[in-house]
């Protein structure tokens, strides 16, 4: 009678689990996937964040696409303006009342912000020494650098990716992604500079080196700096990794010229392409030397 009764117990608990599976579904959740999954792919190859995690957050903090922050402003990610935020904001009650959280135009934009925002921030850099398919890593990681306050934030992502099965997105560029980790142990920290990405060059960089790190071809990097092929990078120099803009934020109007400056110099400062920094000033490129203390208009 025992083994009968362990026998018949068995098939009890699979219909329990199956049951509790079911229930776990969410077709909107299924549609949210459908619709951004090659999104998360995409900012996965630019950035390295695993495409699961990138839908899991999304999923998770726009209530797959269903919050007041996603459906008014498209910020999918509950990101909030902070400092550095130069673009449209919004208020939104969340831990207070009336918080200032980012405003997007297209649901792109919060993907590639949310991208930028992990990429940029020296909390979340240790995230990308992690194999690329450990997305449990990276759930834990997100929770112990401080993105949520919730103490079941970790656990959640991993939840919504075993449900959904969203690690099967991060296989898509996973041989990519594990040599990119293998060769770059110690990958440089980017930074924001007008909404633009820029790294500091270290000592023995090269534009192959930067090439190879940030998927970039060198002839592009040479472009977007304004510089030159035998150009040698020097220790400390600005390299940004996208094309600058053709002029300054809103914060920064003109600039007061200082000792050893360059146009140039102060076209990396800005993120400028220097071609309208000079037109902007009516000056011709074969203008030597700035006079200090002069003001250089930058928008």
């Amino acid at each position: 009678m025992k083994i009968k009764n362990i026998v018949l117990l068995i098939p009890l608990f699979l219909i329990c689990t199956f049951q509790a599976n079911a229930q776990s579904w969410n077709q909107s959740y299924d549609d949210y996937i459908k619709k951004y999954k090659d999104i998360a792919i995409d900012q996965m190859e630019k950035f390295h964040i695993p495409a699961s995690i990138t839908l899991a957050q999304g999923l998770l903090e726009s209530g797959a696409g269903t919050s007041t922050l996603a459906r008014y402003s498209n910020n999918h990610f509950g990101i909030k303006c902070g400092k550095s935020w130069e673009g449209k904001t919004v208020l939104h009650d969340d831990d207070a009342r009336n918080e200032c959280f980012r405003a997007y135009k297209k649901v792109k934009d919060s993907y590639e912000d949310h991208a930028k925002f992990l990429r940029t921030g020296r909390r979340y850099a240790f995230l990308f020494q992690l194999n690329p398919k450990d997305y449990k890593g990276w759930a834990r990681g997100l929770k112990r650098a401080g993105y949520a306050t919730d103490p079941t934030y970790a656990n959640r992502l991993i939840g919504i990716i075993e449900t959904y099965k969203l690690y099967q997105y991060d296989r898509k560029g996973a041989k990519y992604e594990h040599q990119w980790v293998m060769e770059n142990p110690n990958p440089h920290q980017p930074y924001l500079s007008n909404d633009l990405l820029y790294i500091i060059a270290r000592q023995g960089d090269t534009w192959k080196s930067i090439s190879k790190e940030f998927d970039i071809s060198q002839k592009k990097l040479i472009k977007y700096n304004d510089l030159y092929k035998g150009y040698i990078l020097q220790s400390g120099d600005i390299v940004y990794l996208e094309k600058k803009h053709t002029r300054a934020d809103e914060d920064h109007i003109i600039h007061k010229v200082k000792q050893g400056e360059s146009m140039h110099s102060i076209s990396q400062m800005y993120g400028i392409q220097l071609k309208y920094l000079y037109k902007m000033n009516r000056m011709k490129p074969d203008t030597s030397t700035l006079e200090v203390d002069n003001y250089i208009r930058l928008r």
